[in-house]
């Protein structure tokens, strides 16, 4: 697994870094619930922490909902390069890890 990934413009992606979400694929649409798939399209233009970076060189994010009667569920996303561009980098700390 690798430690970072880039993004549509050739930056680099880790874990930590905030990207905004481009572009969702239909396919990945396609495959949930019609409530499921409103929710997931929410996130395109969002900016999220990756939270993962796969085996596959998908970066990972994830985002949290609260419903109205005070429960909360959450979908993860992996992204591709074309579907990500960073908009800031992680936080480093003295000893050079996040």
């Amino acid at each position: 697994m690798d430690d970072e990934v880039h993004d549509v413009k050739g930056v680099a992606v880790r874990v930590g870094t905030r990207v905004r979400v481009l572009k969702i694929d239909e396919s990945v649409l396609a495959e949930l619930s019609e409530e499921e798939a409103r929710a997931v399209c929410s996130m395109e233009g969002e900016v999220l922490e990756v939270v993962e970076i796969d085996e596959w060189g998908s970066a990972w994010v994830e985002k949290w909902w609260r419903t109205a009667d005070g429960n909360s569920f959450s979908h993860s996303l992996g992204l591709g390069p074309g579907q990500m561009e960073v908009v800031s980098e992680p936080k480093v700390t003295r000893r050079g890890k996040r």
